[in-house]
């Protein structure tokens, strides 16, 4: 139930400002109401919706603030992740993340976003395979909290997935090699790409700072929302 929904936010089914009422979702998948409770949870720690005490919930609006926000601490809790993991990948872990890519083109072609979305996850965490709890729970989080706003990147930016592989592939060779100091560049403008093309898209007038600091912080390079990241 909670995937179902979670994907239908995603993809826009149920746009932002979509009421959804727990009674009426249980008659319509013909369920009881305990598996709604816990996907509207779910979703509710996701981010994805807001829920009141009428067992009712609301899909949340898009929020250029927590898209900075989200970002900048991706960027920096990521860009420490694949740092710790440069040099240390085994040669499972190496492969496990070349045939990841290699799923990622084929979910591509297939126009199969909610899958590839997965696989994309699956891909960043094992560039990071060498952090572990707390870290670990924190980044998977703040993961899936930004899936929504990497969705519509997708659905805006349709030529960006050929960028978006040429990136992923550098940064899987800086990872098997030994420049942490690259790898966390790289993955730190991997990162800002996504944000602030899509800052630019829902808050053009807007100055948001996090990401563009959480990526001068590991890059020693400043951006702003208003220009592409070095």
């Amino acid at each position: 139930m909670h995937k179902h929904l979670r994907d239908l936010i995603l993809d826009s089914t149920l746009p932002p400002g979509t009421v959804l009422k727990q009674a009426e979702l249980a008659r319509q998948f013909g369920t009881s109401r305990a598996p709604l409770r816990e996907a509207f949870r779910m979703l509710q720690e996701e981010g994805l919706i807001e829920a009141d005490l009428n067992q009712a919930g609301r899909v949340r609006a898009l929020d250029a603030n927590e898209l900075d926000q989200l970002y900048g601490a991706r960027i920096a809790l990521e860009s420490l992740g694949v740092r710790v993991t440069t040099g240390r990948l085994t040669t499972a872990e190496a492969t496990r993340a070349q045939q990841l890519l290699d799923t990622m083109e084929q979910l591509r072609a297939d126009n199969d976003l909610a899958r590839w979305g997965e696989v994309h996850r699956q891909f960043h965490a094992t560039c990071m395979s060498r952090i572990a709890d707390p870290l670990l729970r924190t980044v998977n989080s703040f993961a899936e909290r930004s899936e929504r706003y990497l969705r519509l990147y997708q659905v805006w930016h349709p030529q960006s997935f050929a960028g978006a592989h040429q990136e992923h592939e550098a940064i899987l060779a800086a990872v098997r090699g030994a420049d942490s100091d690259k790898a966390a560049r790289l993955m730190a403008g991997h990162l800002a790409h996504t944000a602030l093309a899509i800052l630019r898209d829902l808050s053009p007038d807007a100055s948001h700072h996090a990401a563009c600091e959480a990526v001068a912080m590991v890059t020693g390079v400043k951006v702003s929302t208003q220009m592409e990241p070095n």
